[in-house]
């Protein structure tokens, strides 16, 4: 079978035309900006995974650019509500913690959002342990939880601990400590967990239940010990702190992660093309290093792994809630 000079040309004419609508159907499908939408102010851990996401996500096959913006407020329901009500079209995308989709519903009779129904999952960002700490206010000779339930009962004027917000999962930990100790350890809220800690170094508290990677530099300063961490297993970033389980409290197993979600009538080859940007951004070795700076290790995820991950969560926290007996609404 022999090919003539007109049939080469002809295929070639074709292969061209594929090529320009290849090019055509790319350049439609590409985002011209994505916004990536955060609940929480420049400088903390939320928007700090959104910077190093946005840096990597951008200019991509996805989006021509990339930024991040900061809704705050309501505890991080504010920057829901704004992704909840945003056209549906992958150009808006919110990162928030497990706690405001997971945990809200529990502490709240009434949300302004339907952490289920309003949001598409997209894809998992990172995951993280807390840690408990304690400062001078509680003497050397406390040297893990036991220690400190036990230093709680025989001073129960000074049996507190702080956390960086009423109704967060660092919050629960504590009061969940004190239920199973049959003490009466006191919360005190902050407005984050630096302010909890320098509290705590400066021997106004006694104790800090927080993210694991918001302790590192006090520790390693030697401003406060770190007594356990909320982990199945020790932390890669405190590999010397035993775990609470480790400290016989069976099944005290607590972590946290931040997710990426659209609004939920977004198209699913929109999701897919955007949770494929998303696990490049997350695996490059800056997006990686950088976040482990902060005690966060970065993890991507599929959707459905995302949706699966925040149904468990729920379930887990919905007893346990009920058993502390908190309420948001109070």
């Amino acid at each position: 079978m022999s090919i003539s000079r007109r049939d080469v040309l002809q295929m070639a004419a074709v292969s061209s035309l594929l090529n320009v609508a290849s090019q055509q159907a790319w350049a439609q499908a590409q985002i011209e900006t994505l916004k990536i939408i955060t609940g929480f102010p420049p400088g903390g851990t939320s928007d700090a995974i959104c910077r190093r996401v946005s840096e990597k996500i951008a200019p991509s096959s996805y989006a021509k650019a990339a930024f991040v913006e900061n809704k705050t407020g309501a505890g991080g329901q504010i920057a829901i509500q704004f992704v909840r009500n945003a056209p549906a079209d992958g150009a808006t995308v919110l990162q928030t913690p497990m706690s405001m989709l997971g945990i809200y519903p529990h502490i709240y009779k009434k949300l302004p959002y339907d952490p289920v129904g309003d949001l598409a999952p997209v894809s998992l960002g990172a995951v993280f342990d807390f840690g408990f700490a304690v400062g001078p206010m509680v003497p050397e000779s406390v040297k893990n939880i036991p220690d400190f339930l036990n230093w709680c009962k025989a001073n129960p004027m000074l049996a507190n601990f702080g956390s960086p917000a009423a109704g967060s999962t660092p919050h629960f930990i504590g009061a969940l400590l004190g239920k199973h100790a049959n003490i009466d350890l006191k919360h005190v809220a902050f407005r984050g967990t630096q302010p909890a800690i320098l509290d705590m170094i400066g021997g106004q508290i006694a104790a800090v239940s927080g993210p694991i990677g918001e302790f590192t530099q006090h520790v390693q300063a030697g401003k406060c010990r770190l007594l356990a961490a909320s982990g199945a297993k020790r932390s890669q970033f405190a590999p010397n702190t035993p775990t609470l389980v480790e400290q016989g409290l069976k099944g005290f197993v607590y972590d946290e992660w931040f997710g990426f979600y659209v609004p939920a009538k977004t198209p699913t080859d929109v999701i897919a093309r955007l949770n494929a940007a998303m696990r490049t951004a997350l695996a490059a070795p800056e997006t990686v290093n950088g976040l482990a700076l902060m005690g966060l290790v970065a993890q991507s995820s599929t959707p459905a792994e995302l949706a699966a991950r925040l149904k468990s969560d729920t379930d887990l926290w919905a007893p346990l809630i009920k058993s502390i007996g908190f309420t948001a609404d109070a």
